[in-house]
């Protein structure tokens, strides 16, 4: 059996973190797994959204302590093993958001630690309505501090910290408020709403929605006179492809449009 399941439909990949006796924890082998998955995307231009979800009761309860603690017993205490395995998740938390199909977590059961950072770090999340939030390390002397990157660039800080230095949770309804989260549906619904949001983006123009997604973690970290000017001239680019000069005459037309490559 997998360690991370996958299915395409419609143009969608559906992929599910399937180790749910570890409650999917980010172990080795699924950061592994993950990595290479999502290093395909980059030149798989039959794939236009990508939908992550888990197997069993959790989406993620993040890092898999086992091996950690296994890892302790190295000579050098496992410092050279938590280096590599905090570099790796990084990068593929950074992949997340450089490939160029949007990216949606649906979560439910719980997403904690290093598994809240994996929803913080995805372009969109839904959430069924009992799923619960956190960065809890604290609680067991461990302060989530890579977690913490994704975190407070999603939701305001003073939020952010409170949640990280007493190890609370956050219900659905509070990430949804805090904008960790796009929507909350109840679980029944929670496939069907992740699967609609992921089609409703593969129907769009494919270069277009790569160029803004590339364009949004871009221009984000810019300040603002230099983001204007970086996305004016994406603008002018997006402005002279000939499938956009066919999706504004569709619109004038009211017609769809009939683009060039694949919708």
């Amino acid at each position: 059996m997998a360690i991370l399941e996958r299915r395409d439909k419609n143009a969608v990949a559906y992929l599910t973190l399937n180790a749910p006796e570890r409650l999917n924890a980010l172990s080795d082998e699924m950061i592994a797994a993950l990595q290479t998955t999502f290093d395909g995307f980059y030149s798989d231009k039959s794939v236009r959204a990508v939908v992550l979800a888990g197997a069993g009761k959790a989406f993620c309860a993040g890092h898999d302590l086992k091996q950690m603690t296994e890892a302790r017993k190295q000579p050098d205490g496992g410092s050279a093993v938590f280096k590599n395995l905090f570099d790796r998740c990084a990068t593929f938390m950074q992949t997340i958001q450089k490939i160029p199909q949007p990216v949606i977590a649906q979560v439910h059961g719980i997403a904690t630690a290093a598994g809240c950072q994996l929803v913080s770090t995805c372009d969109l999340a839904i959430a069924s309505e009992e799923t619960k939030f956190g960065v809890n390390g604290v609680n067991i002397g461990l302060f989530c501090s890579t977690p913490m990157v994704a975190l407070s660039r999603n939701i305001h800080r003073k939020r952010a910290f409170e949640m990280l230095v007493t190890g609370e949770f956050m219900t659905a309804q509070e990430a949804k408020v805090a904008g960790l989260i796009n929507k909350v549906v109840p679980e029944g619904d929670l496939s069907s709403a992740a699967s609609s949001l992921a089609e409703v983006i593969s129907s769009k123009l494919g270069s277009a929605v790569k160029t803004g997604k590339t364009a949004f973690y871009r221009q984000i970290q810019l300040p603002v006179n230099e983001a204007y000017a970086y996305t004016g001239d994406l603008m002018v680019e997006n402005m002279l492809n000939n499938d956009t000069e066919e999706g504004i005459a569709a619109f004038i037309d009211k017609r769809d449009p009939n683009w060039s490559q694949d919708p």
